[in-house]
């Protein structure tokens, strides 16, 4: 007897075959002495439309709205019918007596294969396997340690409501706006709530009126200071009282009232999840999320050099722990070799913030694989998103950075200036990065971003004002989301998972209802809202 291995790409299956042995090619399969191999391509089967429950929903009308089945019925999708019933017919096959689900190892890798299975009518058992990266090794040990399918029901469930959600959600929001309307309209369970977000930001910047205002800096001589009114606000926003503060603290002596110093030590960063990584794509690379998307997956699966990318988690199992030292061996190549190989002469310091079980879903985050590295075969893309999970993959092992915080209060004719500085004590973890590569990370301590240095200080000690700087400036509207920005207000409102939201933002920028550049709502959105 035969166990049949269901992969949802052709080429995932070709590796799985080809790994376990299956040679025998045939138009739909791999087949061997054990293993046969087939494939999905995506969703073979998916949730039926309205009019196969009844054909009067073929047209649409606000008067069959809502559409609400009591029981939501499944059905092969035509465009992949062919491979549907290859498959089907592979699972009818009598020397075949067991399954092993090889989908990709999430929610909805999950879902398709159980449709595929419902549809089919499987009733015998069947084994999950469960992986994090495509390398022969990470198979080999995927098929040594497969898991009874029963331990994925909930998975398939919430998988299935999702799904079902979605279907009754946004069929009926969407035949409702377009009858409404006259005009083909779209909507959904996450992609209305996060168009929503969108036209709230640019109702705010429509309505908001833009003031000038003024701030006052005075040189010291050997270091600057900042006059702060009383509410903490360096903002002046009358003329005549920014000139009098001028007349009157120029050439005034004074002295330092008080004076923190505070030694600061800033962790590295967490390890990257999905939306993480297309925050800092965007922000560092100008990819957009789904350009992430697509790289990140050539990353994993053509060329094995990363884990699973559909991750919510930003930590590491711990029986990961003894594979470490092999993933910063093979990435300690090149660019990277003289910060990771220091790392690689004593042992891994692995705390909390590195490894911890409970904090890991599905999987754990994205870090490279075990697998040799030859940067000369990435294509630019790849190669500079690879550059970033590596970079943190090694910032992972290294100290935290320490500096002093110094915070300056000085009195001058009764008025009071601030100033504020650091002094790097070691760079820790930032050593991994170039300075470019930190600017605007939202994991990174905004002193250490903004500090610049000061000199030695004392309290107590005599000031002299020798020049005021009086600086213009206009209060700014809240600004447009780029989808760095997006992204994160998406996780913060659980709008979509890490897998999805890419597909989200592509679907509004393709229905022409926002514009990527600086997301803004087009004329058809705000029209239909």
């Amino acid at each position: 007897m035969k166990t049949l291995v269901l992969a949802e790409k052709p080429s995932v299956a070709r590796e799985i075959a080809r790994v376990m042995g299956s040679r025998e090619k045939h138009k739909s399969y791999f087949e061997g002495s054990k293993y046969v191999v087939t494939w999905a391509l995506g969703h073979l089967v998916g949730l039926a439309e309205p009019e196969d429950y009844d054909k009067k929903f073929a047209n649409w009308s606000l008067e069959d709205l809502p559409i609400l089945p009591d029981k939501m019925k499944l059905k092969v999708l035509r465009e992949s019918s062919h491979q549907y019933k290859a498959v089907q017919q592979l699972m009818r096959r009598q020397d075949i007596d067991e399954l092993i689900i090889a989908t990709d190892a999430a929610r909805e890798g999950e879902l398709l294969a159980r449709w595929i299975m419902d549809m089919a009518k499987w009733n015998k058992p069947f084994k999950r396997l469960w992986i994090s990266s495509q390398t022969d090794k990470a198979i080999k040990e995927g098929f040594a340690s497969l898991k009874p399918g029963s331990q994925f029901e909930r998975l398939y469930q919430s998988a299935r409501c999702r799904a079902e959600a979605d279907w009754m959600v946004g069929l009926n929001v969407t035949r409702a706006l377009t009858c409404k309307f006259g005009s083909p309209l779209s909507a959904g369970r996450v992609q209305t709530p996060s168009l929503g977000m969108i036209m709230q930001r640019e109702n705010e910047i429509i309505k908001f009126r833009s003031e000038e205002y003024s701030t006052l800096r005075t040189d010291l001589g050997n270091f600057e200071a900042t006059w702060r009114g009383s509410n903490g606000d360096s903002r002046i926003f009358d003329g005549d009282k920014v000139q009098a503060l001028q007349d009157k603290l120029s050439g005034r002596s004074g002295k330092i009232v008080k004076l923190k110093k505070t030694e600061k030590h800033v962790p590295h960063p967490l390890a990257y999840d999905l939306t993480e990584l297309q925050r800092d794509a965007n922000r560092l690379l100008g990819f957009s999320a789904k350009q992430t998307s697509n790289v990140l997956q050539r990353l994993y699966e053509q060329h094995k050099l990363v884990t699973y990318p559909r991750t919510d988690s930003r930590y590491l199992s711990s029986d990961m722990a003894d594979t470490l030292k092999e993933r910063l061996t093979s990435v300690a190549i090149g660019p990277y070799a003289a910060i990771a190989r220091p790392l690689l002469r004593k042992p891994l310091p692995l705390s909390k913030r590195i490894v911890d079980d409970s904090k890991v879903t599905d999987h754990h985050a994205i870090i490279p694989t075990e697998q040799t590295v030859l940067l000369s075969a990435l294509s630019s893309e790849e190669r500079k998103l690879y550059d970033l999970i590596v970079r943190r993959f090694i910032s992972l092992f290294y100290p935290p950075a320490r500096y002093d915080n110094v915070a300056v209060e000085l009195d001058v004719a009764g008025e009071t200036l601030h100033a504020k500085g650091i002094t790097m004590k070691e760079s820790g973890w930032r050593a991994a990065y170039d300075a470019g590569l930190l600017d605007g990370d939202e994991d990174a301590d905004d002193e250490l971003e903004t500090g610049t240095a000061l000199p030695e200080l004392k309290e107590g000690e005599a000031v002299t004002v020798k020049r005021c700087l009086i600086q213009s400036g206009r209060t700014q509207p809240p600004k447009r989301y780029t989808e760095a920005a997006l992204l994160t207000q998406m996780e913060k409102h659980g709008l979509g998972t890490p897998a999805t939201r890419a597909d989200i933002i592509e679907k509004l920028v393709n229905s022409d209802t926002i514009e990527r550049q600086g997301i803004y709502c087009t004329q058809l959105a705000r029209a239909s809202s």
